[in-house]
This record gives structure tokens, C-alpha cells and sequence, in this order.
């Protein structure tokens, strides 16, 4: 068996932290837009956050959105450019606190997309404050004694928000093992292949580590993904209805 690395993916340096997640998701885009044959055709869209790094280790054509925005953007963006490829790359932060709007309407509207959020439990790249996904007693900058639900409110599930919307697909996986990265990369090519069938919306919702923020290793960081984001987050298949357009 043979393996390299997708022509897409540059041998420039990132700029995430050692550990992180990102770099993961970023390679399964590459592997599952050249195995589709869109890589010339994929317009990546990304949020002023963590994921916005990716913009200097690939060469997908890019659209840089304001923070919050890129679902939106993407649509806008697909809408314009019907025989692109549309991805909009967002963080959990920034897809369920800043963007609700744009993510949960881009879904009422079935807009024929494919959004990616990376879900590492909090605001990455502004210094790990609380986010919407964090878990019941995670420490954050913001809450140091832990996230208190009865203050802070319950963490957000777009699955359980999403889930009876009238949409293509909607996924969460984790990058927590070798198999579970596999997994995760069969649920964003399906994503991609829905686009290119005008089935409709698609979410796809990737538990991923943060170890700087976590205060962890990188081991440790993908044993807690494991123990704790996956049983609060279940990963799997919850809508796989293809579109109805």
C-alpha cells in the first residue's frame, strides 16, 4: 500500500499548535476533494479563527469571511458560482454563537452546501474562552471554576436543533483514532457528493482536540475527546435523507 500526501496540501509550515485537530480535518478535505475530482472547483470559505490557518497550507481557491459568517458567505457564494464546490470551514465558537443565525437558517433554506465545524469546546484562537459546545464543568478562561449550567445554560447540540430540518445530511465525527479519522472522512466526502447531486444542505460536525487551551497534552487531549466529548456528543449519521430539491 502506498501513501502521499493530497497534491492540494502545501509543504509550508502551519501555524496551529502542536496537537491540534485541525491539521487532521484540513488533510481529510484534501483526500476526499481529490478522490471527488473538485479540487479545482472547491471554494473553501473560513472564519476569522483557528480554521482560518488552513488558508496557508492549502491551495483551494479561498474566500475569507467576517467572524461568524462563513456559512452565510458560503451560500451567498454558491449561489453566485452554481458549478463550484462550496465549503465553509467554521469552528464551534463562531457556527453556534456569533453564526446561530446563519447556520440554523442556511438549514431552513436547504441551501446546497457542505458546512464543517470543527468543535473543540471552546474559542480557540482568542484565548479559550467558554464556547456554546462546552462541556458541563470544563474550565475556560472565561469560567474558571468550570462551565456552571445553571448560570451558564446547557452546552449546544446541533443535532439535537438541526436534526428534523428538511436537509441532505447532517454528521458528527471525531479524530480521536485512526479509525474514527477514517470515518470522519467518509461522512465530508458524502457531504461533497451531496453538493454535487444539488441534494441540499449539509453539516458535518468534527469533535476535535485543543490542547493549548485545555491545559493538556496532545495525548491526553485526544483521550478526553474520547472520554468525555464523545459521550456527550455521540458521533454518527443522524440525517442521511439526500435533499429533497
Amino acid at each position: 500500500m502506498k501513501y502521499k500526501v493530497p497534491y492540494t496540501v502545501t509543504d509550508s509550515l502551519s501555524s496551529w499548535c502542536p496537537g491540534c485537530g485541525h491539521g487532521i480535518v484540513a488533510r481529510l478535505v484534501c483526500e476526499a476533494a481529490e478522490e471527488l475530482g473538485i479540487s479545482e472547483k472547491l471554494i473553501v470559505v473560513t472564519d476569522v479563527a483557528c480554521g482560518s490557518l488552513l488558508v496557508g497550507v492549502l491551495t483551494f481557491n479561498n474566500i475569507g469571511a467576517a467572524h461568524g459568517r462563513p456559512i452565510i458567505t458560503a451560500a451567498g457564494a454558491k449561489r453566485a458560482r452554481k458549478d463550484a464546490v462550496v465549503l465553509a470551514h467554521i469552528g464551534d465558537g463562531a457556527a453556534y454563537s456569533i453564526g446561530i443565525e446563519s447556520t440554523i437558517h442556511a438549514a431552513l433554506r436547504n441551501e446546497n452546501i457542505v458546512a464543517l465545524v470543527v468543535n473543540n469546546g471552546v474559542f480557540g484562537m482568542t484565548g479559550g474562552q467558554m464556547s456554546p459546545a462546552t462541556l458541563p464543568g470544563q474550565k475556560t478562561t472565561s469560567s474558571p471554576a468550570g462551565r456552571d449550567v445553571e448560570y451558564n445554560g446547557a452546552p449546544f447540540d446541533i443535532v439535537k436543533t438541526i436534526g428534523q430540518y428538511d436537509i441532505a445530511y447532517l454528521a458528527r465525527g471525531s479524530v480521536d483514532s485512526p479509525a474514527e479519522v477514517t470515518k470522519a472522512g467518509k461522512m465530508i466526502k458524502k457531504a461533497f457528493e451531496y453538493q454535487l447531486n444539488n441534494k441540499g444542505f449539509s453539516l458535518v460536525e468534527i469533535l476535535s482536540p485543543c490542547p493549548t487551551n485545555w491545559g493538556l497534552s496532545p495525548r491526553d487531549s485526544m483521550r478526553r475527546v474520547k472520554e468525555e466529548q464523545k459521550v456527550f456528543y455521540p458521533v454518527g449519521e443522524f440525517v442521511d435523507r439526500g435533499g429533497s430539491k
